[in-house]
């Protein structure tokens, strides 16, 4: 098949499917419905997207630019830009971080000693376990963060690596 004849046969239909895809993710992210299922797929297929819209461009290019000459395709731009900047300039802003994301950089900022603890071990078992692993820990009162900056390795690996699970031991509560 010649790519002229796929772009004519398959452009503006793989945009609707994408598209549609790609609306029922984001109204569910949106509403907040499962979006462990829906974020991946909405970014990935987002950007797959990309090509059949490109295709469906080519396609339709004669007609665009008929829309752009009598000038009826620069309000819709101008509003589809329009909308978009608010979003752009306030991203973040306002919105507490993920309290997930803030006690694992809490956690790596602390040290061995700090840690052991709230992950049911003793201090020199959590050093000697992450030296076993090759991490370059010399010190239970090394950060995790230190530790991971000396081995070359991310930080919430590091502590990953210092579960309860990780270290074959239980998790608390089983």
């Amino acid at each position: 098949m010649r790519f002229n004849d796929f772009m004519h046969r398959y452009g503006t239909p793989l945009t609707a499917g994408l598209f549609t895809v790609s609306a029922v993710s984001g109204v569910a992210l949106f509403f907040h419905w499962a979006p462990r299922s829906f974020h991946a797929m909405h970014e990935w297929l987002s950007v797959v997207l990309l090509a059949p819209f490109a295709l469906h461009l080519t396609k339709n290019w004669k007609p665009l630019l008929a829309y752009a000459k009598r000038k009826t395709l620069l309000v819709p731009l101008a509003l589809s830009l329009v909308a978009a900047v608010p979003f752009a300039l306030t991203a973040g802003k306002g919105r507490p971080a993920n309290p997930a994301t803030q006690t694992v950089t809490l956690m790596t900022q602390a040290s061995v000693a700090d840690l052991a603890p709230v992950l049911q071990a003793t201090p020199d078992e959590l050093l000697r376990h992450l030296q076993q692993q090759g991490y370059k820990a010399g010190s239970t009162k090394d950060s995790v963060a230190a530790i991971a900056a000396a081995s070359h390795a991310n930080a919430s690996d590091v502590l990953y690596a210092l579960l309860p699970a990780r270290r074959g031991g239980k998790p608390a509560g089983n």
